[in-house]
């Protein structure tokens, strides 16, 4: 493991080492524009109807193929209400089942992938209706030009706001649930609210998760279907910020990894040797104030088992405007990458987490 230096808290609060990140805060904090931004130019551009009329007699697909950035996102959204079978596909070719019945859904905010370019060029070669976020003119969305092919502009690179924009457009196809991107971009803004690089350690909970982190290995869990999505995003953002490893896994996977800590032992002397000591895992829950009983027991599980092993507990905390499940995503999630840009400056690391 690559030596990432030490962590200086202070940084935290010097406006020179919060400039030398401004372009990667900027970013976590116009996070709500863009969704606004994005979910606008995609309701210009065409309407599901237009999608429709790609299939005999205006019918549902027989099958959807989700591709790209934040497809897994997608399908987590999707899955519980989907009335046809749903593929996230993380590979750059597309499966020999997808033919002219099925919906090929290309998530590409750049529009420059390699691989995307390949799918959307074969899907439309397949005759599949294609349904295409991306960016005015590019590769992806010139290959994939065709009658039955729909494409959303991108204005950006941020791969939430194509996927929140898309989800609007499958729920008027009756594939899933209604996703508001209003309702996304205020739980973001609220979240740029509360972690601002002007809001000091003591108030800021972004800033208080990055010194929970300092020298440690997170492991990182979500109770839910989307925010185990989101704790592996938070957990990508985190090897990127500090240099370390970062796992987010099931409570499965992690109830071993807890109760292989040692407790600490309080006589010994930080001072002497303290160099050589291993790092130590602290669990990063989010909590998302669910109901269910099985998120509930397996927090519980984890939390009595961190107490016994002397292993720290840090809780990123998400909730939307009435609680929407993508909206809350997006809290968790923003949280968790201002936790890892807050940690990238903490150990004199600005911008290497930049574009998570």
């Amino acid at each position: 493991m690559a030596d990432v230096g030490v962590f200086d808290d202070a940084r935290l609060e010097d406006p020179r080492a919060l400039a030398e990140a401004d372009a990667q805060l900027r970013w976590l904090a116009t996070a709500g524009a863009r969704i606004r931004m994005t979910a606008a130019g995609m309701a210009a551009a065409g309407s599901a109807e237009r999608l429709l009329e790609s299939f005999d007699l205006g019918r549902r697909p027989r099958g959807v193929l989700v591709v790209g950035g934040e497809a897994r996102l997608i399908r987590a959204v999707l899955e519980p209400i989907c009335p046809v079978p749903l593929v996230a596909w993380p590979f750059d070719s597309l499966p020999g089942w997808v033919g002219a019945l099925d919906l090929v859904v290309v998530l590409a905010a750049t529009g420059s992938h390699p691989g995307l370019q390949s799918i959307a060029s074969e899907a439309r070669r397949r005759g599949a209706p294609l349904l295409v976020a991306a960016a005015p003119g590019s590769a992806v969305a010139e290959l994939a030009a065709s009658r039955s092919t729909l494409v959303l502009p991108v204005p950006t690179s941020d791969p939430l706001s194509a996927a929140v924009g898309v989800l609007e457009f499958l729920h008027a196809l009756g594939l899933g649930p209604a996703v508001s991107p209003e309702l996304v971009a205020e739980a973001a803004d609220a979240v740029a609210e509360q972690c601002s690089p002007h809001i000091d350690l003591a108030h800021n909970p972004a800033k208080e998760l990055a010194l929970g982190l300092a020298d440690a290995l997170p492991l990182v869990w979500g109770g839910s279907v989307l925010s185990a999505r989101a704790s592996r995003r938070i957990a990508e953002a985190l090897r990127l910020a500090g240099g370390r490893p970062a796992l987010a896994a099931d409570a499965s996977d992690l109830v071993p990894l807890v109760a292989a800590a040692h407790r600490r032992d309080p006589f010994a002397d930080p001072f002497d040797g303290g160099h050589d000591e291993p790092l130590r895992p602290v669990l990063v829950l989010l909590d998302e104030d669910s109901d269910s009983p099985s998120v509930r027991r397996d927090r519980g599980i984890l939390a009595a088992l961190a107490d016994e092993h002397d292993v720290r507990i840090r809780v990123v905390r998400g909730t939307s405007p009435g609680q929407r499940p993508v909206a809350t995503y997006a809290a968790l999630l923003m949280h968790g990458l201002y936790g890892a840009a807050y940690l990238a400056i903490g150990l004199g690391r600005p911008g290497s987490a930049h574009g998570f």
